[in-house]
C-alpha cells in the first residue's frame, strides 16, 4: 500500500490543467459498444478506474488503440459475448461500480447482457435500482442462474416506453438512455439527471445518429434507431478536480491559474466557493486564484450561519462538499456542511481534527466547521485515505498543515486524479510516493 508524504506549509504558484472528467469517461467508455464503426475519444484521463474499464472492454473484444497520451480510438465490431459467462469477466465487471453502465449498450444492440448477483434477494442494492427498473419497462427479462449466480438479462424485444425515474440518478439515466436509442419506438424519460456530463453523452450519441431531445432538461425524449455510426468526441475538464484546485489554492494561500475550465459548464461551483471568500478572476476560459492570506464565509441575508449542501444538478455536486468542508478550516466564520445523498462522505471529519480543526459532526450527514481563520494552523500527523474525494481533502489539509503529514491507502486518490503528485509538485509542492 502506497503512501503519500506531504511538506506542509508551502504555498504554490503557476498554471494547471485540469484532467478530463472521470465521470463523463465512464459514460461515454461504454458508448463505444453501441456501433461497429471506429469511436475516438479524447481527453481520457489517466487514472484507476478509467483504465480498469478500457483494459475490461479490450477484454470483451473492443479493438482498444492509444493514439496520443490522452486519445484513444474504439471498434467494437466483434464483441465475444460468450466472454459475458465468464468468472474473470464478472469479477472484473464487480470490481468497477462504473462498469454497470455496460449493461445498457449491450441490451440495445445485442439484446443480452450478464450481471453478478449483487446480494441478498431483490436484484441490485437501492442505488441500482433505478437501472434495473427502467430496463424492465423498456421489456427487458432478468432470469437468476443459481448455478453461476449471476442474472441473464434478455432485451431482444426493447420498446420504448414512458417512465419516471424514481431518482435522478447520472448513472442510471446513462444506462437507460443507451438502452433505449435502439429500443422500437418511442422512449420517455422523465425526472431524469442533467448533469453536463450526461448532456456530453446525449450531444455524442447524436452525432453517432440517435435522436435525442431535450438534452440539459429533465425530460428526455428518446426515438429509437436502428443502428449507430461512429463519432468523435472530447471530454470536458472534470469540475470535479476545478473545485479541488480552488479550495487547495485558497487553503495554502497560493497563486493557481486553473486553464480551459469551461467556466460556463461549472454551474454553482464557483459561486459556492466565492461564498466561501474565495476570490477569483475569470480570465477568458482560464480561472485565476490570486494569493489570500484571509477570506471570510458569507451568511446568510438574515445573518444566520451559512449553509452547503449538496444537490442534483444543477444543485452543488456531493463530490466537492468535502473540498468545502476542509477549507472552511482556514477560513473567518462558521458554515454548516450538509451530506444528504451519502451517509459516509464526512468519515474522514475526525483526522481533520486530530490535525486540530475545529468541526461539530452533528451526525453522518451534518458537519459544523468553525473557521479560526488562521490563528489556529493545521498539524502534520498521519492518517489514511478512506475514498477519492476525502483522500484529497486530506492531501489539501497536509499541504497547508505545519509539519509533515503521510496519507496512506493513495491509491484511493489514484482512482480519481492523475499524476496528481506529480501536477502540484510542479507548482511548488513536496509530495514524495513512498
Amino acid at each position: 500500500m502506497a503512501s503519500f508524504k506531504v511538506k506542509g506549509g508551502l504555498k504554490l504558484k503557476g498554471e494547471i490543467i485540469p484532467q478530463g472528467a472521470k465521470n463523463e469517461a465512464l459514460q461515454i467508455l461504454c458508448a463505444v459498444l453501441l456501433t461497429a464503426e471506429k469511436v475516438t475519444i479524447n481527453k481520457i484521463p489517466n487514472i484507476r478506474d478509467v483504465n480498469k474499464l478500457i483494459e475490461l472492454l479490450g477484454e470483451m473484444g473492443v479493438k482498444v488503440e492509444q493514439l496520443a497520451p490522452e486519445s484513444y480510438s474504439f471498434q467494437a465490431d466483434n464483441i465475444n459475448l460468450e466472454y459475458l459467462e465468464t468468472s474473470d469477466f464478472l469479477t472484473k465487471a464487480s470490481s468497477l461500480r462504473g462498469s454497470v453502465m455496460i449493461l445498457g449498450p449491450l441490451l440495445a444492440r445485442f439484446g443480452t447482457g450478464r450481471l453478478s448477483k449483487p446480494g441478498g434477494d431483490k436484484i441490485g442494492r437501492r442505488r441500482m435500482d433505478t437501472h434495473f427498473t427502467g430496463f424492465q419497462k423498456l421489456g427487458a427479462e432478468f432470469h437468476y442462474d443459481k448455478k453461476k449466480e449471476i442474472y441473464h438479462i434478455d432485451g431482444k424485444n426493447l420498446k420504448g416506453t414512458y417512465m419516471l425515474l424514481d431518482e435522478a440518478s447520472v448513472t442510471g439515466t446513462a444506462n437507460i438512455l443507451m438502452a433505449a436509442v435502439m429500443a422500437e419506438g418511442k422512449t420517455t424519460i422523465y425526472n431524469a439527471a442533467c448533469e453536463p456530463y450526461l448532456q456530453q453523452l446525449c450531444d455524442m450519441l447524436n452525432r453517432m445518429g440517435a435522436k435525442i431531445t431535450g438534452v440539459g432538461s429533465n425530460l428526455l425524449h428518446i426515438e429509437g434507431v436502428k443502428e449507430l455510426k461512429g463519432t468523435d468526441h472530447t471530454l470536458l475538464p472534470d469540475m470535479i478536480e476545478i473545485g479541488s484546485f480552488i479550495g487547495l489554492a485558497a487553503m495554502t494561500q497560493s497563486e493557481i491559474t486553473i486553464k480551459d475550465a469551461q467556466i460556463h459548464r461549472l454551474g454553482i461551483i464557483p459561486e459556492t466557493f466565492k461564498r466561501m471568500g474565495i476570490k477569483m478572476e475569470f480570465r477568458g476560459d482560464d480561472i485565476h486564484i490570486p494569493a489570500q492570506k484571509h477570506f471570510e464565509i458569507e451568511t446568510f441575508i438574515d445573518g444566520s450561519i451559512l449553509t452547503i449542501a449538496d444537490a442534483i444538478w444543477p444543485g452543488f455536486t456531493p463530490d466537492l462538499l468535502s473540498i468545502v468542508l476542509v477549507t472552511a478550516t482556514q477560513a473567518k466564520g462558521t458554515v454548516l456542511v450538509h451530506q444528504k445523498m451519502f451517509e459516509s462522505r464526512l468519515f474522514f471529519v475526525d483526522k481533520l481534527i486530530d490535525m486540530g480543526a475545529q468541526i461539530i459532526l452533528c451526525d453522518p450527514h451534518r458537519a459544523t466547521v468553525i473557521g479560526l481563520d488562521r490563528k489556529y494552523p493545521l498539524r502534520g500527523i498521519r492518517m489514511t485515505s478512506p475514498d477519492i474525494r476525502a483522500g484529497v481533502s486530506l492531501l489539501i489539509a497536509a499541504m497547508s498543515a505545519e509539519g509533515t503529514s503521510v496519507i496512506d491507502n493513495i491509491e484511493q486518490i489514484d482512482r480519481g486524479y492523475q499524476y496528481i503528485d506529480e501536477r502540484l509538485n510542479a507548482l511548488g509542492a513536496q509530495i514524495e510516493r513512498i
